[in-house]
C-alpha cells in the first residue's frame, strides 16, 4: 500500500485506514456445556428433575421480556422474509431517529435459524434414579432475535440473540459510523457517500478518530446493550454459577481508503494494475492457486487400489501397466505420486 501511495500520490486527496465491519460473538462459558447446565438448574435454582419444559421456561421468560420492552418503547417487531433486504427495511426507521436526534433500539427482526441448544431426553435404559435425565447439546431451528440499534458512540449496529440456552449473541459494528459520530460531536466538516468519507476538512483528525476505536470502547457499549436486551439472570444465579460473558471477534475488516481527485484516471490505473498482476502470474503460481489432488478408489475383486493425481507435473516417468483380477490400470509417476 505504501508503494501504491508513493506511485499515485499526486492523484490522491487523502488516505485513511480504519476498521470497517467487525463481527463479535458473545457467549456464556458457564452455560456452554452439559455439566454446568445441570449445576445451574439443580444447585443454582433448585429445580430437579430437568425436563424439557424447565429449559423452555428460560426461553419463554426471555421472549416475554423482549415483547414487553418492544411494547413499552413502541418498537416494531417483524418476521424476516427471504429475498427482502433487512437493511433496506429498517432504513426509514433509522432515518427517523437521526432526524429526531434520538438513540436506542428502532427495529426488531424475528428469524427461524439453525442454532446450538440443549435437549433433555430420558435415558435409554432404566437407572436407579427415576428422575434422571440426559442433557445433551443439539442443533435445531429456533427463533433468533435481531435488534437494530443506534448507539451514541458506535452509531448504527445490529445485535443478534439466540432465544434458547446457550443464548449465543452476535454484534455487527461498523467503524465508519463511530468516526462519523466523533466528527459530528467535534462539528468537523466532511462529506460522505454511503459510509465512506470523500472529503474532510481535517484528515489528521479523521485518522485520530479512527484510531480511538479501541477494545475498551467496544466492550463498554456492548456490555450496556447486552444488559438491556440480553437474557436476564438474578443476582443469586450469577453469584452461584459465577456467570460472565466472553467475546471473540469473528470476521474483522481493516480497510485502507484511497480518495482520488475527480479527474484522476482511476479506471486506467485499475486496468494497468490488473495487467501487471497477470504478467507476474507464472505457471507455478497458477498451480498453487488452482491446483488440487483427486483421490479415487478403483473398484475390483482384488486388494484395494488407490490412485492420486495432481496438477503440478514437472517430471513424468512412465511405469509398467498393471493387471490384477480384472482391474486394469495404466499409470504415470509424477514426483512421487501416481497419476492415472
Amino acid at each position: 500500500m505504501e508503494t501504491f501511495r508513493s506511485l499515485f500520490g499526486k492523484l490522491l486527496v487523502f488516505v485513511y485506514h480504519c476498521f470497517d465491519r467487525i463481527v463479535i460473538q458473545g457467549h456464556l462459558p458457564r452455560l456452554s456445556r452439559e455439566g454446568p447446565i445441570v449445576f445451574f438448574f439443580r444447585d443454582g435454582r433448585g429445580e430437579y428433575p430437568i425436563p424439557p419444559k424447565v429449559l423452555q421456561q428460560r426461553t419463554n421468560a426471555y421472549r416475554a421480556g423482549v415483547d414487553a420492552y418492544a411494547s413499552n418503547h413502541k418498537i416494531p417487531v417483524e418476521k424476516a422474509n427471504q429475498g427482502v433486504s433487512q437493511e433496506e427495511r429498517v432504513r426509514p426507521y433509522l432515518e427517523r431517529l437521526e432526524k429526531q436526534n434520538r438513540y436506542g433500539v428502532y427495529f426488531i427482526f424475528q428469524s427461524m435459524e439453525q442454532g446450538s441448544c440443549f435437549q433433555s431426553v430420558p435415558p435409554k435404559y432404566r437407572t436407579d434414579d427415576p428422575n434422571y435425565r440426559i442433557i445433551h447439546r443439539d442443533r435445531k431451528r429456533f427463533t433468533h432475535l435481531y435488534f437494530y440499534i443506534r448507539d451514541e458512540v458506535l452509531g448504527p449496529l445490529a445485535m443478534g440473540v439466540g432465544t434458547y440456552l446457550r443464548f449465543l449473541m452476535f454484534y455487527s459494528v461498523n467503524g465508519h459510523h463511530s468516526i462519523e459520530n466523533e466528527r459530528k460531536r467535534a462539528k468537523g466538516a466532511y462529506r460522505q457517500s454511503d459510509n465512506a468519507f470523500l472529503w474532510v476538512a481535517d484528515p489528521e483528525a479523521l485518522q485520530a478518530a479512527a484510531d480511538r476505536l479501541s477494545e475498551d470502547i467496544l466492550r463498554k457499549r456492548l456490555d450496556y446493550w447486552t444488559f438491556a436486551l440480553g437474557p436476564k439472570f438474578s443476582e443469586k444465579e450469577r453469584a452461584r454459577v459465577k456467570l460472565y460473558r466472553d467475546d471473540s471477534i469473528h470476521p474483522g475488516e481493516d480497510c485502507r481508503n484511497f480518495i482520488f481527485k475527480r479527474n484522476a484516471p482511476i479506471r486506467k490505473i485499475f486496468e494497468r494494475s490488473g495487467e501487471r498482476g497477470l504478467l507476474n502470474l507464472t505457471a507455478d503460481k497458477v498451480t498453487q492457486i488452482f491446483g488440487f489432488r483427486q483421490h479415487k478408489r478403483l473398484r475390483g475383486s482384488g486388494p484395494r487400489c488407490w490412485s492420486q493425481s495432481t496438477t503440478d507435473i514437472p517430471c513424468c516417468e512412465p511405469t509398467p501397466r498393471m493387471r490384477w483380477r480384472g482391474c486394469r490400470r495404466s499409470s504415470r509417476r509424477f514426483c512421487g505420486w501416481s497419476c492415472v
